[in-house]
């Protein structure tokens, strides 16, 4: 039944969906142009609060869990598993107040309304896979951004999504270039839950009535711990509130 409802429903979602993008493409431009940064990530927030909405025209629920006492004005490394690109809309939209910026692929620099916008324009790294020495940049330059301005940046370290909802093992070389230039960054693990289960068909159709969840755990102080134990650690809490 969930697959049969997703069929009719998923053409309307999807089209809400790039609608909004489309409609915030000038939006974004006229904050960042006119108004500045300020102005610019406001609209990146409400764009993303719009876009969490159509999750809901396929039934799909955004359940987001935040006991922990986060730092505001402390650059954060906000890590989590990936299971789709359902993921970003609420991770960026619920961690608004710490500016988070994402680590991209820098394919998606180009072609996307409103999303290749905001990553050009709204201070994260776009990097290259097939270029170590500009990937190594954009994480230096960020990590920089971060010390100087007290952002946050996301990083989902397994590299590519999972499509069983199974936590892969993660990559801790760029967390470790972050903390090479913003070495007193908060590690804040995040477990995302059932997304996965939103595209199981794909992205026609898309599944309905999915409760999804984004929780975040304890937050890691470094502390001048080797870098790949550190994030063994997030692997490992995340892997087992995830399995749990």
């Amino acid at each position: 039944m969930k697959k049969f409802l997703g069929y009719f429903l998923t053409p309307i979602a999807i089209v809400a969906f790039f609608l909004i993008l489309f409609i915030f493409q000038p939006i974004q431009w006229i904050s960042y142009r006119v108004f500045g940064y300020e102005a610019h990530k406001r609209s990146v927030d409400v764009l993303n609060f719009f876009l969490i909405g159509t999750y809901y025209i396929l039934f799909n629920s955004v359940k987001f869990i935040n006991k922990q006492e986060l730092p505001v004005g402390r650059p954060m490394i906000i890590i989590a598993n990936h299971q789709s690109l359902f993921d970003i809309p609420p991770m960026i939209y619920f961690f608004r107040k710490y500016h988070a910026k994402f680590i991209s692929k820098i394919e998606l620099t180009k072609g996307v309304p409103s999303i290749s916008y905001n990553l050009k324009v709204g201070g994260g790294a776009n990097i290259d896979r097939n270029d170590p020495r500009q990937s190594i940049m954009e994480l230096v330059k960020l990590g920089t951004r971060m010390k100087e301005n007290n952002w946050s940046a996301m990083i989902f370290p397994e590299g590519t999504r999972s499509k069983d909802g199974r936590v892969k093992t993660f990559q801790s070389a760029g967390i470790a270039t972050l903390l090479k230039k913003c070495p007193d960054a908060l590690l804040v693990p995040v477990a995302i839950s059932n997304s996965w289960k939103m595209i199981r068909y794909g992205l026609y159709p898309l599944n309905t009535f999915i409760p999804m969840t984004w929780e975040v755990l304890e937050p890691i102080e470094v502390n001048k711990r080797p870098v790949d134990e550190v994030v063994k650690e997030v692997e490992n809490r995340i892997r087992e509130k995830v399995r749990g």
